[in-house]
C-alpha cells in the first residue's frame, strides 16, 4: 500500500540541474579580449602625433578617444626617452599624467615586438604602493590598450589570490602588483621575474616611506640585469634619490617645475580653528558653500576618519570612509559610489590617498595637517587634475603650527588665510606666528641655538657672574669670600639675603672664644688606656636585684595569652615548625583531625 505523499513525490516533475551563478569578473582577473575591438572613425586633425611619438595607429586612436590631444609637460619630456629604451627618473606634480607617461611607451614597445609569454613569466612589471593605485594603473592599461589585445593582470592583497593566479596562468604579459602579494605568489611558484624587460616603480618616495624597502630589494634581486627601469614620483628626497640611483643605469632625469612643487591652479587656504571645533567647521562649510560638490577630507588616523563620517551622517551629509581597515570590496564600492556622485564627501587617510583618481573633485580638506610635508602635495593633488581648477582647505589648530611652517617652507610660499567663518581662532593664528606683535612666544626648547639670546646679556642676572665663554675653566680653589653670593644692593635691601658668616674651621685648628676645652680638643688615646679609665666589667651575679625577672609562664605572657600554633591547613608541604603524629599535631593549641598532611610511613 502506497502512501499519498509517495504518489505526490512520484508525480512531481524532476528537479532541474543545479547551475552555478555566473559571477561578474573582478578587477584581478580582468584582461583584454582575445579579439580586441577596432577603432571607429579617424584621428582628429588637432591630435599631436609627432609630439606624442606614438607610431602605432591603434594606440593613437585609444589616446585620442580619451580626449588627450596634446601631451602634458612630463609626457612631452619622458615619452621620447622611454621609446628609445633609456632608464628614466621622473619627478612631476601629482595629477600631471605620470601614469600615461610610462604606460604609453610600454604598450607601444610591446605592440611593436610581440612575443608569446609562458604562464607566470611577464615581460613588464609595475609596482605600486597601494591597492587603489594598482587598480588605477590597471584601469589605465585597459583603457589605453583596448585596441591592442595585450593581456595583463593586477595583483594586490586583501582579496582572494585565486583569480589573480588564474589571470597569470593565461599568459599575462604585463603585471601590476603591490610588493606584499607579489612576493607571496613568487614564493608559491605562480610567478617568476626572470623574463622581465620593463620595470616601473611608481610613487617611489611613498613606496620607500611606507617601509617597502626590504621587499623592493628582494624583488630587484630576482630581476634580470638587462632591463629598463623607470622611477616616477611627485617628490624625491635626497635619500630616495640616492637609493634610486643605485638601481638605474645612466638614467635620464626629467623634473617638472622644481621651484613650484604644487599645482598653480589649486587655490590653497588656511582656516585657523580650535581642535574641538574642526568637525563643526567642516559641517558649516558643507552647509553654507554649495560649490563644494565633491569633497575629499584627509584625516590622520583611521579612528578619526570613522568619527568624521559619523558626525557628517548625523548632519544628513552623505559621507564614506576609506582606509586600511576596510576590506577591498568595501573600498572599491566606496570609490565607485564617490565617482558616480552617490557620496558627497570621501574621508581618507594618507595610505589610501595615492590611489584616489576621481575626476571632478572640487575641494580637498586637510582636516589634520600631515606629519610628512610631502604628503601635503599628494593630498591637494587629488583636485585640479589634468588642467582643472580646485580648492584646498587646511584646518590648522594651535598644536599644528610647526607642521604649517614646514609646509610653507617646502612649497616656498605663504598660504593665505580664510577668516570668513564663525569658528575662526585667534589663538591658533597667534600660535602660528601670523598675529603680528601679539603672537605667542615660541618656547625656548623649540628655538635653535643661534636664535637664543646670549646668556651673559640677559637682564637682571642678580649679581651672578657671567657664564664661562670659550675654553676658560672655573677656578674651584677660590674661597667663598672671593665671590659674593648676592650683590651689595640686594644685601642692603634684603637682610635675610645678607652674606652668611664663614663656616667654622677644622676641629684641629678650632679655638673657642672662651678658650674652654671641647671634646674634639682632647687628644686621642689608645684603646687599652680608654678601657682602663672605664674600669672592669662587673659579673652578672653582682647586678642589682631589681633587674631580675620572674620565671616565664608557658601559658600566659603577662596579661596577654600566648599565641597558639596555627599551621597553614591544606598545604601538603612540610610545616615550618612543630610536628605531627598520626595526623594530629603535638601542640595543644593546634587543630585536630584531617589537616591535609599525610603521615610518614614508619620503616
Amino acid at each position: 500500500m502506497q502512501h499519498s505523499d509517495s504518489r505526490e513525490r512520484r508525480n512531481r516533475s524532476p528537479r532541474p540541474p543545479f547551475r552555478r551563478r555566473k559571477r561578474h569578473p573582478g578587477l584581478a582577473e580582468r584582461e583584454l579580449p582575445r579579439q580586441p575591438p577596432k577603432p571607429k572613425g579617424e584621428l582628429p586633425d588637432e591630435f599631436a602625433t609627432s609630439v606624442f611619438g606614438l607610431v602605432n595607429p591603434l594606440l593613437q586612436h585609444a589616446v585620442a578617444e580619451e580626449g588627450y590631444l596634446t601631451p602634458t609637460p612630463i609626457q612631452e619630456k619622458a615619452i621620447p626617452h622611454l621609446l628609445e629604451g633609456r632608464d628614466l627618473m621622473g619627478c612631476a606634480q601629482t595629477g600631471t599624467g605620470k601614469t600615461a607617461a610610462f604606460l604609453l611607451p610600454i604598450l607601444h614597445r610591446l605592440a611593436a615586438n610581440p612575443k608569446k609569454v609562458e604562464n607566470g613569466r611577464p615581460r613588464v612589471l609595475i609596482l605600486a604602493p597601494t591597492r587603489e593605485l594598482a587598480a588605477q594603473i590597471a584601469d589605465s592599461t585597459a583603457t589605453y590598450g583596448r585596441f591592442l589585445g595585450i593581456p595583463f593582470a593586477v595583483v594586490f592583497g586583501g582579496v582572494s589570490q585565486y583569480p589573480q593566479v588564474k589571470a597569470l596562468g593565461r599568459g599575462a604579459v604585463l603585471v601590476v602588483a603591490t610588493p606584499g602579494r607579489l612576493l607571496d605568489l613568487m614564493e608559491q611558484g605562480h610567478l617568476t621575474l626572470d623574463a622581465v624587460e620593463e620595470f616601473v616603480l611608481d610613487e617611489a618616495d611613498r613606496m620607500l616611506d611606507m617601509g617597502f624597502l626590504p621587499d623592493i630589494k628582494r624583488i630587484l634581486a630576482k630581476l634580470p640585469e638587462q632591463r629598463h627601469t623607470q622611477f616616477f614620483s611627485a617628490t624625491l628626497s635626497p635619500d630616495v634619490l640616492r637609493l634610486a640611483m643605485s638601481m638605474v643605469k645612466d638614467p635620464v632625469h626629467v623634473t617638472i617645475s622644481p621651484d613650484q612643487p604644487t599645482v598653480d591652479k589649486i587655490n590653497q587656504k588656511i582656516l585657523f580653528v580650535d581642535k574641538p571645533n574642526k568637525v563643526s567647521l567642516l559641517i558649516s562649510l558643507l552647509a553654507t558653500r554649495p560649490e563644494m560638490e565633491k569633497v575629499i577630507v584627509f584625516a590622520r588616523t583611521r579612528h578619526g576618519s570613522d568619527k568624521i563620517v559619523r558626525k557628517l551622517d548625523d548632519a544628513d551629509i552623505r559621507a564614506e570612509a576609506i582606509h586600511s581597515d576596510k576590506t577591498q570590496r568595501a573600498r572599491t564600492n566606496t570609490l565607485e559610489a564617490f565617482r558616480k556622485g552617490r557620496v558627497r564627501v570621501l574621508v581618507a587617510t594618507d595610505i589610501a590617498s595615492r590611489g584616489i583618481d576621481v575626476d571632478g573633485i572640487t575641494h580637498v580638506v586637510n582636516f589634520d595637517l600631515p606629519e610628512e610635508t610631502e604628503s601635503y602635495i599628494h593630498r591637494i593633488g587629488r583636485t585640479a587634475r589634468a588642467g582643472a581648477e580646485g580648492v584646498a582647505y587646511s584646518f590648522v589648530s594651535a598644536e599644528e603650527r610647526g607642521l604649517l611652517r614646514a609646509i610653507e617652507r617646502m612649497i616656498r610660499k605663504e598660504i593665505p588665510i580664510d577668516t570668513a567663518h564663525e569658528f575662526h581662532s585667534e589663538r591658533a593664528e597667534r600660535a602660528a606666528g601670523k598675529g603680528g606683535a601679539d603672537s605667542l612666544p615660541q618656547p625656548s626648547w623649540m628655538k635653535s641655538k643661534k636664535d637664543r639670546p646670549d646668556a651673559s646679556r640677559r637682564p637682571d642676572r642678580r649679581g651672578r657672574p657671567p657664564r664661562f665663554q670659550g675654553r676658560a675653566q672655573p677656578d674651584f680653589r677660590r674661597r667663598p669670600d672671593d665671590v659674593p653670593h648676592t650683590s651689595e644692593r640686594d644685601a642692603a635691601s634684603r637682610p635675610d639675603k645678607a652674606r652668611k658668616p664663614a663656616p667654622a674651621p677644622h676641629r684641629e685648628n678650632a679655638v673657642q672664644a672662651d678658650d674652654a676645652p671641647r671634646w674634639y680638643d682632647k687628644p686621642l688615646q689608645k684603646r687599652s688606656k680608654r678601657h682602663e679609665q672605664k674600669g672592669e666589667r662587673r659579673p652578672a651575679d653582682t647586678r642589682p636585684a631589681d633587674r631580675e625577672r620572674p620565671p616565664r609562664d608557658d601559658d600566659m605572657r603577662g596579661d596577654r595569652p600566648a599565641r597558639p600554633f596555627r599551621p597553614h591547613l591544606g598545604d601538603k608541604r612540610k610545616p615550618r615548625s612543630g610536628g605531627f603524629k598520626g595526623g594530629r599535631f603535638k601542640s595543644s593549641g593546634g587543630p585536630k583531625g584531617n589537616t591535609g598532611f599525610k603521615p610518614r610511613k614508619s620503616n
